[in-house]
């Protein structure tokens, strides 16, 4: 496993164990199925593991904390995250500090390596982007953002309850570059990362992603990536494990990808291999 950093975060294996899988978001598993994918990845080199309170209500964070039985290896490094939405600007600290705390009760630990903003930085007039059933629940205002999310990201630093902050640029790329090149800037942004540079369903905006732009803006600034959707949402693997119409973006990706899988096959790896 090769071993890099994360932005200010140092020793962060390249690989990261995400949380969806053993969180019961892609569907259903066991806790000691999902116990013994912690220790087997740990084994196997993975020291980072991204977690979130929403992947499975807060089971994936659980189940950290039992996979390590609250010892944590010195090598360990553990990210998670708040969706905030559109909470009002004088509930903003109750609601990350709350989130903050409940996380680490369950994950047994007395600090998070990196505390991530789940969802995105929109524009304060969002009217005009796709999905606005949703985005009171995944979007928080650009004003908003930076008046009262920032400080506290910030002073929970200071505090040492978190050793860094992060956003998830999968906004409008207006809003994902104006964050990168704010003041105070985040340490971490998760990124779109793949070989087809699509967010499929995560996408918010009809104008075209452009992920690598920020991937090259936050690395001028020394701010680290966390490539998110290396394969696609499966688009990028050997096969689909669920059911999706046919219109979707995930099939459209899938289609893409069929020269992809081709390729993989002739040079003799799996597309996902071969994705990562």
């Amino acid at each position: 496993m090769e071993i890099s950093s994360l932005g200010s975060i140092d020793a962060v294996s390249r690989l990261t164990l995400g949380g969806g899988g053993i969180g019961q978001v892609w569907g259903s598993t066991d806790r000691n199925e999902a116990i013994a994918t912690v220790r087997d990845a740990y084994a196997r080199g993975v020291t980072c593991f991204d977690m979130a309170p929403l992947y499975g209500d807060g089971e994936v964070e659980t189940v950290l904390g039992l996979a390590f039985e609250g010892s944590y290896p010195s090598a360990s490094r553990v990210t998670t995250k708040c969706m905030l939405g559109d909470t009002p600007a004088p509930a903003v600290e109750q609601a990350l500090t709350s989130s903050l705390n409940q996380s680490c009760e369950r994950l047994q630990r007395d600090f998070v390596d990196v505390f991530i903003l789940h969802g995105y930085v929109v524009p304060d007039d969002a009217s005009d982007l796709l999905r606005p059933e949703i985005l009171k629940r995944i979007g928080v205002p650009q004003s908003r953002f930076f008046e009262h999310v920032v400080p506290v990201f910030e002073a929970l630093k200071m505090s040492g309850k978190i050793g860094a902050w992060g956003v998830t640029a999968a906004s409008t790329q207006a809003q994902n570059l104006h964050v990168i090149d704010a003041e105070t800037s985040p340490d971490v942004v998760q990124c779109i990362t793949n070989l087809l540079d699509s967010p499929g369903g995560m996408a918010i905006t009809r104008e075209g992603a452009d992920p690598r732009a920020v991937i090259a803006a936050a690395d001028a600034r020394g701010i680290g990536v966390m490539g998110i959707r290396a394969v696609a949402a499966g688009s990028l693997t050997g096969a689909l494990d669920r059911v999706l119409p046919e219109r979707s973006p995930e099939m459209r990706d899938w289609n893409r990808a069929a020269p992809f899988r081709e390729l993989a096959a002739r040079i003799g790896e799996t597309p996902s291999f071969l994705a990562h």
